[in-house]
């Protein structure tokens, strides 16, 4: 084969340019801090570190979602902590009402207050994220949840919600998805009323100065099996005794005979204020049992009337609101004092229901916001992992790549000048 001029000066710039591209290429290894520039360097590298990448960016996101539910459950508990404390202002007046020097005036300054601590409690309840959301309206987060006033209510028209049931949820992690928001219907409506099994509640005209308290169930389960769970305690004075028959009001029949009411006196029991009335048979009393009892203090008239239903739910706005206007009805005599009495005693009740329902949903918020930092501090760990795994795949090894480009400078300056020798030789030289 023979060989010219021409294929010495092409073999030769093509060696050079070899070596020019591959001291380039280790340049930019150095300069970069990549042992991988493009795919082709190591496909299967490459294609480990883009699935390790994706990973890494996940979790990324993840954190991002965990950083907004770490703060959406920052703002429900500082909002929850402030109606906890509103709460306890208004059970901290309620009692303080109960001081029977206080005059009707003295009454009117503590409902001052309270009607202050509702649009306060009202304020909370459409409490906003500071992103232009409502915390406690569920799903509709745009619409204000809670519009009535304390007149409102008083006149028979309850606050009304205007949001939904909905549960706010972000997923956190790859396998758990955390609640970011509670709604306001379960936090300040459906508050039970009474002590959970029933209430109790004091007939309009009753003029004695009887007080009866929101009773107790020593047996859920004979309350529960029980029929006969509405019942009126009617009380009958004569001679000087006072006595009281236990009606079903549904039936009509009296709980103490079995037979239509009113039970005959001698049937009746008789009342001694401050002991446990027992709504279970005594003696020989047809067969009843309720498993509960109520206590009612003060001296009863005839004709006075107490009554107990089964326990349903009351908003605490209610509560407020009908404490508010019992401390401002004028109570000139011992029926209406003791029927303040009444109202104040069901209002501490109810407002124990409410303190307990936010400290419930305090601690579940608590509890989220526990194991997002573990998710957290899970995350930091994963992503660490993941940085590493990547540094092995792509980072390139300096002492390796200095020792490369070292060796092909030498190598390029030995193509140049070997190709600088070989390309002296020529005939023409010798002419």
């Amino acid at each position: 084969m023979r060989v010219s001029s021409g294929m010495i000066f092409d073999a030769g710039i093509a060696s050079i340019n070899r070596q020019t591209a591959s001291l380039l290429k280790v340049q930019q290894q150095i300069a970069s801090g990549r042992r991988i520039l493009t795919p082709s360097d190591d496909p299967v590298a490459a294609a480990r570190a883009l699935e390790v990448t994706q990973a890494s960016d996940i979790v990324a996101q993840f954190k991002e979602n965990q950083n907004y539910a770490v703060s959406a459950l920052g703002i429900e508990e500082v909002q929850l902590g402030a109606a906890t404390d509103v709460i306890g202002r208004v059970h901290e007046l309620a009692v303080q009402s109960t001081n029977s020097t206080l005059t009707d005036s003295a009454r009117a300054g503590i409902a001052t207050e309270l009607r202050a601590r509702f649009d306060e409690l009202l304020g909370i309840a459409n409490s906003g994220d500071g992103t232009g959301n409502y915390l406690f309206a569920g799903f509709m987060s745009s619409t204000t949840p809670f519009a009535g006033t304390v007149d409102g209510i008083l006149a028979g028209s309850d606050v009304v919600y205007q949001g939904d049931d909905g549960q706010r949820k972000l997923q956190v992690s790859p396998t758990r998805v955390i609640e970011v928001s509670d709604a306001g219907s379960d936090l300040f409506r459906r508050i039970a009323s009474g002590n959970g099994y029933f209430a109790t509640d004091y007939a309009a005209g009753n003029s004695g100065t009887g007080v009866i308290n929101s009773g107790a169930v020593s047996n859920p389960a004979a309350w529960n099996a029980s029929a006969s769970q509405q019942v009126a305690i009617n009380f009958t004075v004569t001679g000087g005794v006072t006595s009281y028959d236990l009606v079903d009001t549904v039936s009509g029949n009296s709980l103490l005979t079995g037979a239509a009411a009113p039970a005959a006196p001698g049937a009746q029991r008789v009342f001694q204020a401050g002991q446990p009335i027992v709504l279970s048979a005594q003696g020989a009393e047809a067969p009843f049992d309720l498993g509960a009892s109520v206590t009612i203090t003060g001296a009863t008239a005839d004709g006075d009337s107490f009554t107990l239903a089964p326990g349903g739910s009351q908003s605490v706005f209610t509560t407020v609101a009908r404490l508010i206007g019992a401390l401002e009805a004028p109570a000139g005599t011992p029926a209406a004092k003791a029927q303040l009495a009444s109202e104040v005693g069901f209002a501490v009740t109810n407002l124990s229901h409410a303190a307990n329902r936010i400290s419930e949903t305090r601690s579940l918020v608590g509890s989220r916001m526990n194991e997002l930092d573990s998710l957290g501090s899970l995350n930091e760990d994963l992503d660490l992992q993941y940085q590493q795994t990547l540094s092995t795949l792509q980072d390139v090894d300096y002492a390796k790549a200095v020792s490369d480009l070292t060796r092909k400078q030498f190598e390029l300056e030995a193509a140049q000048q070997s190709f600088f020798k070989i390309s002296q030789l020529s005939l023409f030289n010798f002419l």
